[in-house]
């Protein structure tokens, strides 16, 4: 039994019913036609979540990804070192000392899982280098494309699989990744410590949040197809990806249409306020979505869910 049929079977209602008609939904979106951006927000790279957006990317059925600063590097660190990351199985029960061990010992941890320090180290000598040779050639960049070049030209040794890595799917497909609050991320906390240290002395070397909002107002309108969104999460990249429809439409003057297809994987709630706990009809007034837009909310855990609807569309 397929994933798709399994789901057909069995998820019927609630949540599960929501993610068997947003499967179906999106299936049918990109089969006649549509383009889809995912955003990915909280922790889903360290999450593996390669293991499913890789092939969607490889088939063609995401062309384009909005992410946090720390989902773009953190799949390149779990790509050079996973072998070297541990599990931490009863992190609930963890002691401040306990913590302060896991730091001692140079470890970093997201949740379930600890991330040695070594493998910043490791990126940050191949970025290194990058950013010096662009500073010297006037060059600038996104911070995606670096990691890009890293990949297809760079030395370093993946130790994780690479069928396996949404990020190098990505990088020979080529899609646009858009990076708002890059700086809010370890490796830019790496390139502004070597700015104060005079190692690098121009920060124009990483084009910032204007130029990829741009850049993402270019790819909006590069193809008549229409275009949708599934946002995992909310915070930045979510709200980034999704605003460049009314910033287009009401400050720019430009009647594009507004986003064909949305679905977003959440627990928020509407009540705290946040814009991650947004429903979907709070977007129509914002002139994000349409009335007649497809449009899905599904209230679980994004580690759960994304693999699921990401197999339906095999």
């Amino acid at each position: 039994m397929s994933v798709r049929e399994f789901i057909s079977e069995h998820f019927h209602h609630f949540n599960a019913g929501e993610l068997a008609r947003c499967g179906n939904s999106l299936s049918n979106f990109l089969d006649e036609g549509g383009r889809l951006m995912v955003t990915l927000a909280g922790a889903m790279s360290t999450a593996q979540i390669g293991r499913s957006l890789g092939p969607a990317i490889k088939s063609h059925k995401v062309h384009a990804i909005c992410c946090t600063g720390a989902n773009l590097e953190e799949e390149l660190f779990s790509l050079i070192s996973r072998p070297e990351y541990e599990e931490v199985h009863e992190w609930r029960e963890l002691r401040p000392e306990d913590e302060e061990a896991l730091r001692k010992r140079g470890m970093n941890r997201v949740t379930d899982v600890a991330i040695p320090e070594e493998v910043f180290r490791d990126v940050e000598h191949q970025l290194a280098s990058l950013w010096e040779d662009a500073e010297v050639a006037g060059d600038s960049r996104f911070p995606h494309e670096y990691l890009y070049d890293i990949i297809l030209h760079g030395e370093l040794d993946f130790n994780g699989d690479a069928n396996k890595s949404w990020l190098v799917a990505a990088a020979d497909a080529n899609i646009p990744i858009f990076t708002p609050g890059w700086e809010d991320s370890t490796l830019a906390n790496i390139l502004a410590a070597r700015i104060l240290d005079r190692t690098v002395k121009d920060s124009s070397i990483i084009k910032g949040g204007l130029a990829a909002m741009q850049a993402l107002a270019d790819w909006y309108r590069e193809d008549d197809s229409p275009t949708g969104i599934l946002q995992v999460g909310g915070g930045i990249a979510g709200d980034f990806a999704i605003s460049v429809v009314p910033m287009l439409r009401q400050d720019v003057g430009i009647d594009v249409p507004r986003w064909a297809w949305f679905a977003q994987i959440s627990e928020s709630k509407a009540s705290y306020g946040g814009y991650s706990g947004a429903p979907p009809t709070e977007k129509i007034s914002w002139d994000k979505l349409d009335v007649e837009t497809p449009r899905f909310v599904i209230e679980s855990d994004a580690t759960i869910v994304l693999p699921l609807l990401l197999s339906m569309l095999e």
